[in-house]
């Protein structure tokens, strides 16, 4: 097949959706097919007019690419919401001989809304105010519903939105598949578990509010201050240091170190020179970092929400906590630190359960819906 695979950010490996489409990509060229892909930089201008509106100059100039490029063809992966154009194009029939138009969500806005609305009653949500808001359910949503409806098929990465795609949105079964994201084979290697108390947490994510990261800092003030040795490093946040370490007590912030940016290339001993993973995130949709830990033997700690339900099961490769709660968050990760023993039966376990996830095998379902969104699209 001719399969073009757009999504709205950056090319840079090192954001999770740009992961994604790489490792898709590169596994559907593996099988035999012709992979192309468009990110943000191909279709848009630095800076663009109107940043606020980046989404609809991205969606139509990518509508307009692929009906350029319709004949050259023959399926479209885009990742949501940037594909409501070119779905209503599509469905409109506005342009004819289009190829038809798989969706990649990764994750649902309602879900975001619902834990952001709590937080900002807490003063916890920046993202999320009054005017954050508005804007989210006149702008973002109807994009996003667009998106998902306008969609021959679509492919989401957790069960939870796989279950509201169908129950919110109204999509048949038959439209809608549960394809969790891979994790390259380099992440799966051997880890020592030292006895006596682990010391050395590592967070990897953006600096953001639905991240947890209010709660990453009362757990860590938390354990601070039973273990003097503790500390905790912070990748990948694309903030600067001084950003993240104003949401630490000053008693603490000595203890943290914060790495903005983090080559791909690296992540691997990163991991390796930390003994206990943590993401207290309020909503994720299947976060990479998560697998790659896993796989690579780390025990984890995280929220009990999202496709993290998913891959981590409770006490056998992993430890789940609800979310918002900051002393169950450091009650974890201080069991963790201080059993030697629990820390190798769940990163085995989180290892050996990680072996299903990979990006051959995401590579082998995707083909299958794309060529039934093909198979579909010659029957009309």
């Amino acid at each position: 097949m001719r399969i073009l695979i757009a999504a709205p950010c950056p090319q840079q490996r090192e954001g999770g959706v740009a992961n994604v489409v790489h490792n898709s990509a590169e596994s559907l060229r593996a099988r035999g097919h012709d992979v192309s892909c468009i990110f943000r930089e191909q279709l848009l201008p630095q800076p663009v007019a109107f940043p606020r509106f980046e989404m609809l100059y991205f969606a139509a100039r990518l509508a307009r690419e692929v009906q350029r490029r319709r004949n050259e063809l023959d399926v479209v992966v885009i990742h949501a919401p940037a594909g409501f154009a070119y779905g209503v194009f599509r469905r409109w029939h506005l342009v004819r001989g289009l190829p038809p138009y798989v969706m990649f969500l990764h994750g649902l806005e309602q879900r975001r809304n619902h834990a952001m609305k709590r937080e900002a009653k807490k003063g916890r949500a920046w993202h999320f105010r009054f005017k954050n808001r508005v804007w989210q359910h006149l702008y973002h949503m109807p994009l996003y519903r667009l998106s998902i409806t306008s969609a021959d098929q679509a492919i989401v990465i957790n069960r939870e939105t796989w279950s509201l795609l169908q129950l919110y949105y109204h999509l048949e079964t038959g439209r809608v598949w549960y394809i969790p994201n891979g994790i390259e084979s380099r992440f799966f290697v051997s880890r020592d578990y030292p006895n006596g108390c682990a010391n050395r947490l590592l967070f990897a994510g953006t600096w953001l509010d639905h991240k947890g990261v209010y709660y990453l800092s009362e757990g860590f003030a938390t354990l601070a201050g039973r273990f003097p040795d503790v500390r905790l490093t912070v990748v990948g946040c694309g903030v600067d240091a001084e950003t993240v370490k104003l949401a630490f007590s000053p008693k603490t912030r000595e203890r943290v170190q914060v790495l903005p940016f983090v080559p791909r290339s690296e992540m691997l001993a990163l991991y390796a020179q930390h003994d206990i993973f943590v993401l207290p995130s309020l909503m994720e949709g299947l976060p990479i970092v998560l697998l790659e830990a896993m796989a690579s033997g780390m025990p984890v700690v995280t929220t009990e929400t999202c496709g993290m339900m998913d891959v981590v099961e409770d006490e056998h490769n992993g430890l789940l906590v609800k979310p918002a709660d900051s002393p169950a968050f450091a009650s974890a990760v201080e069991r963790l630190m201080t059993s030697g023993e629990l820390r190798r039966t769940l990163g085995c376990n989180a290892q050996q359960a990680m072996r299903r996830h990979t990006w051959e095998r995401a590579a082998e379902q995707l083909e299958k819906v794309l060529q039934l969104a093909v198979e579909e699209a010659g029957r009309t």
